[in-house]
């Protein structure tokens, strides 16, 4: 029989083996971080699907990444309403108060939000009645061009392409923040969009010059 408990504790055991490691041996590195606060050179948005923790993926430190995670690791453009605007909020954080030094894009293969937006793109509308397609509505100029460049290929592959140019379209969205475009000219931020493949465990980037993701696994 399933233990409907093992989740959570699982979870506890986690924290009391943190403790073990940071407190009770009085861990220097992980007490400078409380003492000091956090000084994190990178801003990292990626998806809140649960098989790409980026600490996990990436072997960072407490410290290392400011993480912004959602559905689809979409980064809005920038815009002031009346809405409540999380993801822009972080990343305004991020740049202004953190003055990181680069912001990483990273989707990945096999994202549901993509796969969601591919199979029902008509749901993904800013008047939807659910929230899922209210987001990813800001992903549909992805799912648009991926039809267009590649009409008669099937739905992974559809998915795929979509996945990569939703980077992209991130990539130029954060250019609409000023704090973003004003750091970037003056050469403090760089900008860079990751595709990692769960797959075949490879990582590729984007190289605007040549308009290709390019490998940057071994």
């Amino acid at each position: 029989m399933c233990d409907k408990h093992a989740p959570i504790n699982k979870l506890v055991s986690g924290f009391q083996r943190f403790r073990r490691e940071h407190f009770e041996r009085k861990d220097p590195y992980y007490q400078a971080l409380v003492r000091e606060g956090q000084h994190p050179r990178v801003l990292f948005l990626g998806c809140s699907d649960s098989r790409v923790d980026p600490a996990i993926v990436f072997g960072t430190d407490p410290g290392d990444l400011f993480i912004i995670r959602n559905v689809a690791n979409i980064v809005p453009p920038y815009e002031i309403n009346a809405g409540q605007h999380g993801v822009s909020a972080a990343i305004e954080y991020a740049v202004n108060s953190l003055e990181v030094e680069h912001i990483i894009i990273n989707g990945h293969s096999q994202c549901g939000g993509i796969r969601a937006l591919c199979e029902r793109p008509e749901d993904a509308h800013i008047e939807s009645p659910h929230l899922v397609g209210r987001w990813l509505a800001l992903a549909k100029p992805a799912y648009d061009k991926a039809r267009a460049d590649y009409p008669d290929v099937d739905m992974n592959r559809l998915a795929h392409e979509c996945e990569k140019d939703s980077i992209i379209r991130s990539l130029d969205n954060l250019m609409t923040f000023p704090m973003v475009r004003g750091r970037v000219a003056s050469g403090h931020l760089k900008l860079h969009g990751w595709y990692f493949d769960m797959a075949r465990g490879q990582l590729s980037t984007w190289n605007p010059d040549s308009g290709r993701f390019e490998s940057l696994s071994c």
